[in-house]
């Protein structure tokens, strides 16, 4: 019965594997390429920008970038409260 039930989700599994695997686009096949050319044709006059990826990520999508900061220092600061050693007077 074990056995039966591992084997039902290993093949059920693999059927979604090739299902999805199946419906992917080629490398590099973007679903909207309107938006990449509006981006290179806009990102120096709009964000007044050389490099097209910085001011995607920085001007753009500011506010995204800015919540996945917080959330990585957030991620050190608890990292770092987890390992530090303690005082002789706070144990």
């Amino acid at each position: 019965m074990k056995k039966a039930l591992v084997f039902s989700m290993f093949l059920f599994a693999a059927a979604f594997l090739l299902l999805a695997a199946a419906q992917m686009r080629p490398f590099g096949a973007p679903i909207n390429p309107q938006m990449d050319d509006y981006f290179i044709g806009h990102a120096q006059a709009e964000a007044s920008a050389n490099n097209v990826v910085t001011s995607i990520v920085f001007d753009y999508r500011g506010f995204d970038t800015l919540g996945e900061a917080t959330v990585l220092f957030s991620a050190v600061v608890g990292v770092v409260a987890l390992f530090r050693k303690l005082r002789k007077d706070e144990r």
